[in-house]
């Protein structure tokens, strides 16, 4: 068994079920159940701790459990069952000697999937990740190119609506919640102003921002 310490400090970020659902703009419910029947349940007892923390009365996770879940929603969209995805999280981390595989860069380059099983394309081959070692081809391939990763080739930040946009989730800046690239301002400070019925050029003067920047922060909040 491997421990891990996974406590909320500066620099880890915070995010409770809500905030997780609202970023990834997936369902609450489907954020609770993970959380409480496989990150607390049966992950966090294969590594000896739990995945999340009580804050104010509720429950949050930290960055990289963040990634993980973003990865096990893809993998659902996917039609994967949620053993296939626990089995696999449990090689990999076993793999790469880690608590939380799904968010390293080796994995989320290789990782795949043909809506049943998942799959590792490596430099020994392609890996069924269910205990077999079986070789299959027949994949759909999973891209996960909005993170970057530290030296140690965990996911260190992530833009959720792409790159090219400059809404940013990094759990260095304000216990990483979405912010404009380069500033400190939340997205939805900027939406509030267009909902209320002030013009971009006038936004992007007062928050000395690009009217683009302005623009990316309403796409963010509709989405969401």
């Amino acid at each position: 068994m491997m421990n891990f310490e996974n406590r909320p400090k500066i620099g880890n970020g915070i995010y409770t079920a809500s905030e997780i659902a609202r970023i990834l703009r997936i369902p609450y419910r489907s954020v609770y159940i993970w959380m409480n029947r496989y990150w607390d349940g049966k992950i966090g007892k294969e590594f000896g701790s739990k995945y999340s923390w009580d804050i104010n009365g509720k429950r949050a996770v930290s960055f990289h459990t963040f990634i993980e879940f973003y990865v096990m929603m893809r993998f659902s969209e996917a039609g994967v069952k949620p053993k296939q995805v626990l089995e696999a999280h449990s090689e990999l981390a076993k793999m790469y000697t880690t608590a939380f595989p799904f968010a390293r860069r080796e994995v989320l380059k290789g990782i795949k999937s043909d809506g049943k099983h998942i799959f590792l394309k490596n430099k020994h081959g392609i890996i069924e990740l269910n205990g077999t070692k079986q070789f299959n081809l027949d994949l759909i391939e999973i891209f996960f190119v909005n993170l970057e990763f530290d030296k140690d080739n965990l996911a260190s930040r992530f833009w959720p609506i792409g790159k090219e946009k400059s809404i940013l989730v990094d759990p260095k800046r304000r216990f990483g919640r979405p912010v404009i690239e380069g500033k400190n301002i939340n997205p939805e400070i900027i939406f509030n102003h267009h909902k209320a019925g002030d013009p971009i050029p006038y936004i992007a003067h007062v928050y000395q921002i690009s009217e683009k920047q302005v623009n990316h922060a309403i796409e963010y909040c509709e989405a969401a």
